[in-house]
């Protein structure tokens, strides 16, 4: 996770590693050629696009492993350990974040690679010539919806961020886009890529074989989300009524791309059954894991699994494993079966704690070395379908708002909403429709990404103070909520990136 890269550096290094021992600023050095130029027919281009998904498995993107900006950062996993790595991962949870620090500078560059390769794969598509017309238009679509998904991470982590669409040639290019950019400009290019996905020749849902590429639902999925994040936190506030109906237009559109009747007909744990991981229609998007490859493979079950059980994966565990907050494990009602998926408790001596079972493969092809055929989900059903129930409620339509929220708890063998409010303990815990949904958020999405982004969407800076300061410390191991101010809405922009131009490059406040 230790990437040394910089934004300028990281666009200019694809121009430069074709370069034969040449200084990139030497005018026309006779051995270097130019990335580009190396694309020549259609299967360079379908490498680079492979390559373009290839940067998403990260740790530092999206990846399985992208839980120290995501789950760690939030109120359901927690990083105890605030000694190795020079405590850097601690200070994710602990609200100690330094602009220095070499984690979030990696997370930075890897959100950025992606955009990288799909503006280079834009750049050069119109100019190779393909068999079937339509793959140019397929893959141009796939780039401009990876390119978006990258933008949409980056503003709600960083806030106004600097907005590359051009393939980089240049130092003079590079230093003119080493800006920051509103929010409001960033959305609008991510609304835009959003879009010209959507007429891009995808598929609505891509077949078993092709799992892990873009589909359309995928793309309306992006779009109501995209809409419904800006509406919330104030983002083209004049049109905040507008977008809240773009995203309810955008989310509606992805539900009812849907092949099944109701959520309720597919089982909780049959969506993480590495069995069914190209067939479960509510999977809408996923990043691939190749099982039994020492490379590709999976290793969030191995990862997961504590001293002593055999649960996850064959691997045998010597640590802890995956660890969460009791913070996280008292927000599931009694009798929802979604916690004894999702954690166990491991009776070894010397763990006596709880550790994370969603994620599981126990089988052959994974083996001892617990080589997993997990794929991450990175959109599905459920998580749109609450994504709806919040739309409605911002709409002030209650009862569309609770039709949806309860399909999710039907599915779980929970009460309805309606229902629930005769019940206290749920009443003085979720006093608000609003409070009910980021509830069944938490726990029907636990450890799949969400939390963060759902906290700062949910909660401005403010609210979002006042929420996690409300909390017990006891239930949230050792990281200080007490450190939690306003700044932490929003990460420190890496400190490489402010030396870069500390003026067009300024630092988030508080920091």
């Amino acid at each position: 996770m230790k990437n040394k890269l910089s934004i300028a550096a990281a666009f200019l290094g694809l121009v430069l590693f074709s370069a034969c021992k040449k200084d990139f600023l030497e005018q026309q050095a006779p051995n270097a050629v130019s990335v580009d130029q190396n694309f020549q027919t259609e299967n360079d281009v379908a490498l680079a696009v492979y390559g373009t998904y290839q940067a998403l498995r990260s740790s530092n993107c999206i990846g399985e492993g992208a839980q120290i900006w995501t789950d760690d950062r939030s109120d359901d996993v927690n990083t105890t350990d605030n000694q190795s790595n020079n405590g850097e991962p601690f200070q994710f949870t602990a609200f100690a974040l330094s602009p220095s620090n070499t984690y979030l500078y990696s997370h930075w560059v890897a959100l950025y690679t992606p955009i990288s390769r799909a503006n280079l794969v834009l750049s050069v598509i119109d100019s190779i010539k393909f068999a079937i017309p339509d793959t140019k238009i397929q893959y141009k679509a796939e780039m401009k919806f990876i390119r978006a998904l990258m933008y949409f991470n980056l503003v709600r982590e960083f806030g106004e961020v600097p907005l590359v669409a051009e393939y980089i040639k240049t130092p003079e290019q590079a230093k003119a886009l080493t800006v920051r950019e509103k929010r409001e400009k960033i959305y609008a290019q991510i609304i835009a890529d959003s879009k010209d996905a959507l007429a891009g020749n995808l598929s609505v849902i891509q077949t078993a074989a092709n799992k892990g590429k873009v589909s359309l639902q995928a793309v309306n999925a992006l779009l109501g989300q995209a809409y419904l994040t800006m509406a919330t936190t104030g983002v083209d506030a004049p049109n905040a009524a507008a977008n809240f109906n773009n995203a309810k237009t955008y989310l509606l559109a992805c539900f009812n791309q849907k092949t099944f009747n109701n959520l309720s007909d597919i089982p909780y744990a049959d969506v993480f059954d590495v069995a069914k991981k190209t067939t479960n229609p509510e999977i809408i998007w996923q990043i691939a894991y190749l099982q039994g490859d020492a490379a590709l493979s999976s290793s969030l079950a191995r990862n997961n699994q504590s001293k002593g059980e055999t649960i996850n994966s064959q691997f045998i565990a010597t640590g802890a494993g995956g660890t969460l907050s009791a913070d996280l494990r008292k927000e599931f009602e009694t009798g929802d079966p979604r916690a004894a998926f999702s954690f166990k408790f491991a009776a070894n001596v010397s763990i006596q704690d709880y550790f994370i079972t969603k994620f599981r493969d126990v089988s052959a092809g994974a083996g001892k070395l617990g080589y997993g055929g997990n794929d991450f989900i990175i959109i599905r059903y459920a998580d749109i379908i609450l994504n709806l129930a919040e739309v409605f409620m911002y709409l002030g339509d209650n009862a569309n708002a609770i039709k949806y929220l309860d399909m999710v708890r039907t599915r779980a063998g929970l009460p309805g909403y309606t229902e629930m409010q005769n019940n206290a303990i749920y009443l003085a815990k979720y006093p608000t429709l609003k409070m009910a949904i980021l509830h069944e958020r938490r726990v029907e999405l636990a450890f799949e990404h969400h939390r963060w982004h759902d906290l700062t969407r949910f909660f401005n800076a403010s609210d979002l103070v006042a929420y996690f300061k409300a909390k017990s410390q006891v239930d949230y191991n050792n990281s200080p909520l007490a450190n939690i101010s306003a700044k932490d809405y929003y990460f420190p922009i890496p400190l490489a990136e402010i030396k870069l131009d500390p003026e067009k490059m300024s630092q988030n406040a508080g920091y």
